[in-house]
């Protein structure tokens, strides 16, 4: 294959993966490692079980990549694969219960806040993300993927639905009923300010 793979759409990288160019796969996986990553990052709290589920979201896209149709693309395709894997795992954790999750930071910016707000007003600012972390943490999993999916890593109503298989209007449901439940759990925070 000639040229900078850098330059190719993903359908054609898809293409040539499927006939054998480890380096088309490679390329594939270079543009989406980090959303993969960070997306599962978001659902686990975890880093290393976000890194060892974005190896194994790889390793399962490259096993079953004669099996795509390309019927959506690439991109939806492999978050469907990290979500499964991803929500699959959670499930098996939660009945399992062996370890405690680690949260990461979200989605608040405080460190860039810090130097224009007053050191108060950064306090309240690190209590505010440290309760929305808490409780986007509360929310039932499948709220909670889909709320991540959206506010998180911006994907559309449309794409989430794609990748958790379900309708538009289920995904719109539960990012009603997610938002309504942080409301919830944030109101005595807020009332308070």
């Amino acid at each position: 294959m000639n040229g900078n793979m850098a330059d190719f759409a993903d359908d054609h990288l898809v293409k040539q993966a499927k006939q054998g160019d480890v380096d088309a796969f490679t390329e594939l996986v270079r543009r989406f490692q980090e959303k993969i990553y960070h997306t599962i990052l978001s659902l686990t709290r975890n880093q290393q079980d976000a890194y060892d589920l974005a190896q194994e979201t790889f390793m399962h896209a490259y096993k079953s990549l004669r099996n795509f149709k390309q019927s959506s693309t690439f991109y939806t395709w492999i978050y469907r694969i990290a979500v499964n894997l991803t929500l699959n795992f959670l499930k098996r954790r939660k009945r399992d219960e062996k370890r405690e999750v680690h949260v990461e930071d979200y989605s608040l910016d405080v460190k860039s806040a810090a130097s224009t707000l007053s050191p108060e007003r950064c306090s309240m600012k690190k209590e505010l993300s440290r309760k929305l972390k808490e409780a986007i943490d509360s929310l039932p999993l499948i709220y909670r993927a889909s709320f991540v999916l959206v506010v998180s890593q911006g994907l559309t109503h449309t794409q989430v639905a794609k990748v958790l298989r379900c309708s538009e209007n289920t995904v719109s449901w539960r990012m009603h009923k997610a938002r309504k439940m942080l409301q919830q759990k944030l109101r005595p925070y807020l009332e308070g300010e």
